[in-house]
């Protein structure tokens, strides 16, 4: 007898479990099969720190987090609805964030006495009623799965066992009717050179889909229609692979040969990867020795007419910064890409934060200001990436684009654009005309300076880090020529173009609620939120951080109230009540982990 389907509007999953336990290919092939039936959604990969911390122990859990609807959802969902969890130390570190009545998946053979030692347990949750308030599904995964698999040649018993996590992907499958054909398509493909591990896979993902069908603890199945979206041909993307394909665009765009130069860092890694894969679209990646070598060859290549880009994380930022110093004097693009992680120092390598906001502002020596933007979803990584390179090569400057751990490895449904659609980046290379070339001579617009190929006759000229003379570029010490490159650079940037800011206000609003970066999400989630319970809130969400909108100051002093949610310890407030004078209030966490909407919201309720 077919079972029962139920309608569901969203549904938030969490998987959980060792980092040997293979949670993010789970939690990725779940979010592939999710996309192709059309559902809106939104991802949370939360890896540990360590490489491999001890199995089973609480450092060395990792969580895949999905939300998926059938509206326009902005999140990974504040709390699962959906919990998966593979052994005593994933159930310990994630029971807290599921709410009563939720439903609880266990691999009951991972409940062994040495594991919940590890775990902190003195006694097993799955049998002293401390689990009495969920719906508890016991399911012995493990030993399933390696009898599923015990006719397979070639398959070791450590290797049925690690397929355990293909049992859990099938039984979810199937509970709420996700494709799997694609899924079965990955598992050949990934293990083409070895076949056996291929067949136990699959037959482990078949097994789990089977139980599900068959199983009397699951006597429902859930369905979770596709979500209505701007018609078009979509795909999954992460923030840094649309941040890797901005900066392709852009290069097609301005026609300049791409270079990047950066050393491998946690979350930025994947960029550099990502680009390294594609050499037919003319572009160069060097995995420099440090961080210094790479904001240099990326200079370098600016220098030489290229488009250059640098990526890391904060400690590495820190590193870059006098290269990017160098880059303000010699006036020349430079794209620097900062993927903030939790600080200070290593910090908490694998977990988001903004604290980097007032280092790129102000972390150099002297009066070096440089433009600043920030993306706001992984999608608009994409855009933001075009922005900035835009502004680098029209102004001739350094120009740091923030994003962050959430968005780079979260994923959404990418709507692709028309390229076509998308406006060229004019690049103008100083020409010889026969007179004495003036490197230091300025478009009377943009303030930008000649950006000349070295090596063409008729344009030679000097560049370094030491002060030039307005006009000629030749070394200077005068005090008033000092003066005006200074008030010139800082001019250039402060008449960077930028649109003016946007306000979803609401009519009777008194309270604005101003974000920038990655909570762009869970921040009009949460004013969502107010207003679905009655309450009246407007939201700006800033993608400019320097030069701030024109228009910032009068939409702030529209507002009796404005509360700025920031994943730091209020680096924006501390510019705005600075700048403006307002006496905006801050929410602030560093907690590692992003905001949820309904946090959000109960700061804005506070307020009214």
């Amino acid at each position: 007898m077919a079972k029962r389907v139920e309608q569901l509007e969203s549904v938030v999953i969490r998987f959980a479990g060792d980092s040997g336990d293979g949670m993010q290919l789970t939690g990725g092939r779940f979010t592939s099969e999710t996309a192709l039936v059309g559902n809106d959604l939104a991802t949370f990969p939360d890896f540990p720190a360590e490489i491999r911390a001890p199995a089973g122990s609480l450092p060395g859990v990792s969580g895949f987090q999905l939300h998926f609807a059938d509206h326009d959802i902005l999140t990974p969902g504040d709390r699962p609805d959906v919990l998966v969890v593979m052994n005593p130390a994933a159930l310990k570190t994630n029971l807290a964030d599921l709410p009563k009545g939720g439903t609880l998946i266990v691999d009951t053979d991972a409940f062994t006495e040495r594991n919940l030692k590890k775990a902190g347990y003195d006694a097993s949750p799955l049998e002293d009623g401390s689990l009495a308030g969920y719906q508890v599904h016991a399911v012995q995964l493990t030993s399933m799965t390696v009898g599923a698999l015990k006719e397979i040649e070639g398959v070791t018993a450590r290797e049925a066992e690690r397929a355990k996590n293909m049992f859990a992907l099938g039984l979810m499958s199937w509970l709420y009717g996700r494709p799997v054909d694609s899924t079965l398509e990955f598992l050949e493909k990934k293990f083409a050179k070895r076949p056996e591990i291929a067949a136990a896979n699959i037959k482990a993902f078949n097994t789990g889909y089977a139980f599900g069908e068959t199983s009397e603890s699951f006597a429902v199945q859930y369905e979770v229609k596709a979500a209505s979206l701007q018609p078009g041909l979509y795909r999954q993307i992460t923030g840094n692979t649309a941040l890797s394909w901005g900066l392709l665009a852009a290069s097609k765009l301005s026609k300049l040969p791409l270079f990047l130069g950066a050393y491998p860092i946690t979350p930025a890694s994947s960029i550099l990867e990502e680009l390294a894969k594609h050499k037919a679209f003319g572009v160069r990646t060097f995995q420099a020795e440090d961080e210094i070598a790479a904001a240099g060859a990326a200079l370098g290549a600016s220098f030489g007419g290229s488009l250059g880009v640098t990526t890391s994380a904060g400690p590495g930022v820190v590193l870059k910064s006098e290269t990017v110093g160098l880059a303000v004097t010699l006036e020349l693009p430079l794209v620097i890409i900062d993927v903030q992680r939790a600080g200070p120092s290593t910090g908490m390598p694998t977990k988001p934060e903004q604290g980097d906001l007032l280092m790129v502002l102000f972390g150099r020596n002297s009066e070096s200001p440089v433009p600043v933007l920030a993306a706001s979803s992984p999608g608009d990584c994409f855009y933001a990436a075009i922005e900035a390179v835009r502004v680098a090569l029209t102004y001739r400057t350094p120009v740091y684009l923030l994003s962050d751990a959430y968005l780079a490895n979260g994923a959404e449904p990418w709507l692709v654009p028309d390229i076509a659609a998308l406006a060229p980046i004019d690049v103008d290379f100083a020409q010889p005309n026969g007179e004495v070339f003036q490197p230091y001579a300025r478009d009377p617009a943009t303030l930008a300076r000649p950006w000349a190929i070295p090596g063409t006759p008729g344009l030679e000229h000097r560049v370094g880090g030491l002060e030039k003379a307005n006009i000629t570029g030749s070394i200077s010490y005068d005090p008033e020529n000092h003066d005006l490159m200074t008030q010139l650079r800082a001019q250039k940037v402060a008449g960077v173009q930028v649109p003016a800011l946007e306000v979803d206000h609401q009519e009777g609003a008194d309270v604005l609620v101003l974000s920038w970066g990655g909570t762009y999400g869970p921040v009009h989630a949460g004013v969502r939120q107010v207003r679905a319970a009655g309450g009246k809130a407007a939201h700006a969400h800033l993608r400019w951080l320097n030069p701030f909108p024109s228009n910032l100051g009068d939409v702030l002093r529209s507002y009796e109230r404005v509360l700025i949610p920031e994943m730091n310890l209020g680096q924006l407030l501390q510019l705005v009540r600075a700048r403006y004078l307002v006496d905006a209030v801050g929410y602030n966490r560093v907690t590692g982990k992003p905001f949820k909407a309904g946090e959000i919201a109960d700061a804005v309720e506070a307020l009214q």
